[in-house]
């Protein structure tokens, strides 16, 4: 079952076990894996690390480091796609409040899905 939607910073700081990764949203992660259940992440999150990786913003391994982690048979971390169930839900996120397309899309899928959404980032929650 999925338990939330994480945004990009939410899985690069879970995936390297990062101190900014906020306690709660750790134990949410964790306890989701515990349980058997997922979290979900924006397939843009995968856009996102491979462009902020080649920007030399985030370590090179991120990428290839998320792709083990959601191939593992004990995955806990899902993609969900960008699809027009996604689209339409975007349509209800005010583009003058969250003016980041990538936010929109990852706000988009956790209102989609009816997920609560782990991020640091009050506009897009």
């Amino acid at each position: 079952m999925l338990r939330a939607v994480a945004d990009t910073h939410t899985v690069i700081w879970y995936l390297f076990a990062d101190e900014r990764l906020s306690t709660a949203a750790r134990a949410t992660i964790e306890e989701a894996a515990a349980n058997g259940d997922q979290i979900a992440f924006s397939a843009i999150t995968l856009a996102e690390i491979a462009y902020l990786s080649e920007k030399g913003r985030i370590n090179a391994a991120t990428f290839d480091r998320l792709l083990a982690a959601v191939e593992s048979d004990e995955a806990v971390l899902v993609d969900i796609p960008f699809d027009r169930h996604v689209a339409q839900a975007l349509r209800k996120v005010e583009r003058r409040r969250v003016p980041d397309l990538p936010d929109r899309i990852i706000a988009a899928t956790a209102l989609h899905l009816g997920l609560p959404l782990i991020s640091r980032d009050h506009k897009i929650q």
